[in-house]
């Protein structure tokens, strides 16, 4: 039975098939953001293998992220002829919701990173150094707003877009599992430890389940913020296996012990800790009952909730 989330408004254009949906996603990412990672690689600002060089390469990756968000909203426009709202964007209190997810994606990395210490698989190096050097405290808030992006155009277009595609032509368990599998693809790489790709799923159902819950994407959007920014650059350990060359903003880590227990090359993302964390995240999410009287859809007519 095919269900709705965000906005029960008809779409008037084509709506994909669900089997079809993720193939379409995965296009779009690739074509939209191919462009610019060659001339990022051309100007020698990522490595071979992509990965950026330095905080100057993480912030300028923003580039291809826009040029994802750009796509993808062209296609709900032009192929769906849907509103952005019926996409996530909808609600009122946006900023708080925003805030508040940049808030909790924050203490749930620092959670992740205490725990891995608290168990022996971080060592303290240096309390943070970041703060000897004005020039990487400068970049380290440049790449909040680099991070806000990044995490936002992938809530948008996975979360958002995907997520509701999939559901107006299936179900939410369909859409669950299809926009995760497309999520998981476009982070792989034959180097991924299987721990990391099982996170990268586990990732996604968490946020999904946080928009279904919450009716918006904008929560989850601060939230992705908050989880990369802080990961990237409080502890100077690699956020999913890239390195921002910034010295730490709260302590520096330096990983002993097993790569399960703190993610080794990976960072702590790649930590048994921080599956088991949005494993329990996104079932709370998940088997929480509904409140009564919210049917978690937009009228039509009104563009408001009944």
């Amino acid at each position: 039975m095919t269900q709705m989330i965000f906005s029960d408004e008809p779409a008037k254009g084509w709506i994909p098939p669900s089997i079809a949906a993720p193939f379409i996603c995965i296009f779009l990412v690739a074509a939209s953001m191919t462009p610019g990672d060659i001339v990022l690689s051309n100007f020698g600002f990522t490595d071979p293998m992509g990965a950026p060089r330095g905080p100057l390469g993480f912030y300028l990756m923003l580039v291809s992220f826009i040029a994802l968000g750009l796509a993808v909203a062209g296609w709900v426009r032009w192929v769906e002829k849907r509103s952005l709202a019926s996409v996530g964007l909808r609600g009122a209190g946006r900023l708080k919701k925003f805030l508040t997810g940049l808030a909790v994606g924050i203490a749930m990395m620092g959670a992740i990173v205490s725990s891995i210490a608290l168990s022996g698989g971080y060592r303290v190096a240096d309390l943070a150094p970041a703060f000897a050097s004005p020039a990487a405290l400068g970049w380290i808030a440049l790449l909040l707003t680099s991070f806000t992006v990044q995490a936002s155009v992938e809530e948008f277009v996975f979360r958002g877009w995907l997520f509701s595609t999939i559901m107006r032509r299936w179900n939410t368990a369909a859409a669950l599992i299809l926009s995760s599998a497309a999520f998981t693809f476009v982070h792989f790489s034959p180097r991924t430890p299987l721990l990391m790709l099982a996170m990268t799923f586990v990732f996604s159902i968490f946020a999904c389940a946080w928009v279904r819950r919450s009716n918006s994407i904008w929560g989850v959007m601060g939230w992705h913020t908050g989880w990369n920014w802080f990961g990237a650059t409080g502890f100077d350990v690699p956020i999913t296996g890239l390195e921002s060359g910034l010295p730490a903003l709260v302590v520096e880590l330096i990983p002993v012990g097993p790569a399960y227990l703190n993610g080794a090359g990976e960072g702590p993302e790649g930590s048994i800790f921080t599956l088991a964390l949005l494993t329990a995240g996104g079932l709370t999410f998940l088997l929480r009952p509904t409140p009564r009287g919210r049917n978690g859809i937009d009228s039509p007519i009104t563009g408001q909730q009944p």
